[in-house]
């Protein structure tokens, strides 16, 4: 089983321990899932040692989200690391901000405009807490390559363009998103979702395959629309956005636009928000 840590003092003497052996870090909130796992298992093949983290942060929660009934099972989420991981980071919040939540920000905005659209938009606040405790955990964990999912490709995009700019000698491994057999990405907020609601939530992943199969022979703007008819058939999913944006800046594509995209998509299945992605190119 792997080592499981709660403190940065006990981190701190873990790290100093192995000073010579690369570490990879996943950094996760925990309800461990088969996406996680690949994340992992990627990072075991990068580096000596790998830390994951556990922590449900409550800076990246809005006032009217699912914050206190996000998933808590460390236990299991521990099981499922044995022999994938080396050491569980599990703090509380006191050691991730110990001036309090309020005390620190990595506000979105310094990463560009990016940070106020899409779910910079539909959840404010929500991605100055992503980056401000990724930021914190870098700091604490110090590791030579941080390994993320590409499901959600605006953090990814945040977060490379946060690493650049706090000069972080940092590789960043961007991995695959992995999905159930009938295409469903995996989240650990899957388990939200009632047999009706799952069914509805394969609108996500017909959606993106939709774009993808239009980006084929289609304009952007074509491409794009191809997506978001999907969705009236599925009149229990409520679509934020679907859009195709730019993958250098993260700004919406033009509908005559060639070149590479990303497809990006958010709805509300039942009382839970879903999102999904894919890459294409417009030709």
């Amino acid at each position: 089983m792997p080592q499981v840590i709660h403190t940065v003092a006990e981190l701190d003497a873990w790290r100093a321990a192995h000073p010579s052996e690369t570490v990879a870090f996943v950094p996760t909130m925990g309800a461990l899932h088969i996406g996680h796992l690949s994340l992992v298992r990627e990072a075991r093949e990068l580096a000596d040692l790998v830390v994951v983290s556990i922590f449900v942060n409550p800076k990246q929660f809005g006032p009217n989200e699912d914050f206190d009934r996000y998933p808590r099972t460390l236990e299991a989420d521990t099981a499922a690391l044995e022999g994938l991981a080396d050491v569980v980071f599990a703090p509380d919040v006191d050691e991730v901000y110990p001036g309090g939540p309020t005390s620190t920000s990595v506000p979105a905005q310094h990463a560009g405009p990016a940070g106020t659209l899409f779910e910079g938009a539909a959840r404010p606040g929500h991605f100055d807490g992503m980056l401000t405790v990724v930021s914190r955990l870098f700091d604490i964990v110090t590791p030579d390559i941080a390994v993320f999912g590409q499901k959600d490709a605006q953090q990814v995009f945040l977060v490379r363009r946060m690493i650049a700019q706090q000069g972080r000698a940092l590789k960043f491994v961007v991995s695959h998103t992995v999905r159930e057999a009938d295409g469903l990405a995996f989240s650990s907020r899957n388990r939200y979702l009632s047999a009706e609601d799952r069914a509805t939530a394969l609108a996500m992943p017909h959606s993106v395959m939709a774009v993808v199969h239009a980006a084929a022979h289609s304009s952007a703007g074509e491409a794009r629309e191809a997506g978001r008819r999907v969705f009236a058939d599925y009149p229990l999913a409520r679509l934020d956005y679907l859009d195709l944006v730019d993958p250098t800046t993260f700004q919406s594509v033009a509908d005559d636009y060639r070149g590479p995209a990303t497809i990006v998509v958010a709805a509300v299945v039942g009382t839970t928000r879903l999102i999904d992605t894919d890459n294409v190119t417009l030709g």
